[in-house]
């Protein structure tokens, strides 16, 4: 068995056993290979972010916890396809680009056959032209919208002018390939725009920020008509 298929039943084999342990000996068993094997695929799983961990010790061995991965899913050629395309579009200086990133990795392990193969030869032809934006400040940003916690910015404007800002954060909009954090302005005293290429340094506060409607910050700005994006409402619908 080739190192990605393997790498993709050995977390399948690690969720069917859970919570039980199994030892690396018996892993290496299972996929016919050796135990140095098993310690690198192991390995690679941990570093790619696998919720995989050892338990040392007499009776100790390896496990995975099934509540932070997802089953297995059959992903036709069309939807690899898509799948491939919309990960392209999270450059390097989008929002959440690591994370999408190490999740692609996690689906092109997951897939064989022509939908495998259609993947790559699509992802072969994708180029992107990243935008400037620090990785400082999209992680405070990333960090700031997960938290729900108070940013201080260094914002330059259209003019170049640069300003300090102690901002709100209430969510992301994307328009004609640009990133913006949108956030109530605690120095302007008013919802506002922040396009993230032009954020020159972002510095988390730790001060706990008090919940903002999205849709009530962009009322009156050229954005007041932004819609939620048709890919995400099976997550956002409640269930």
């Amino acid at each position: 068995m080739n190192r990605t298929p393997r790498l993709y039943a050995l977390v399948e084999e690690l969720r069917a056993a859970a919570p039980r342990l199994l030892t690396v000996a018996a892993l290496a068993a299972r996929f016919e290979v050796s135990t140095r094997t098993v310690q690198r695929d192991l390995q690679a799983l941990m570093e790619a972010g696998v919720p995989v961990r050892a338990a040392p010790g007499r009776g100790g061995g390896w496990s995975i916890d099934p509540a932070m991965t997802l089953p297995p899913i059959r992903f036709t050629t069309d939807e690899a396809s898509a799948l491939v395309a919309a990960l392209a579009a999270a450059d390097a200086s989008a929002p959440y680009a690591g994370a999408a990133r190490t999740a692609s990795q996690k689906i092109a392990a997951s897939m064989t056959g022509p939908a495998s193969v259609a993947a790559q030869e699509l992802a072969a032809r994708i180029v992107a032209l990243p935008t400037r934006t620090a990785e400082s400040v999209r992680t405070a940003v990333e960090q700031a919208l997960t938290t729900g916690t108070v940013l201080r910015l260094s914002y330059v404007d259209a003019a170049g002018r640069e300003s300090d800002r102690v901002v709100e954060p209430a969510g992301l909009l994307t328009a004609e390939g640009r990133w913006y954090l949108i956030a109530w302005c605690r120095t302007r005293r008013a919802g506002r725009g922040f396009r993230l290429d032009r954020i020159a340094a972002a510095t988390p506060t730790g001060e706990q920020a008090p919940p903002h409607d999205l849709a009530s910050l962009l009322l009156g700005s050229a954005a007041a008509g932004a819609v939620r994006p048709t890919s995400l409402a099976s997550l956002t619908s409640p269930s």
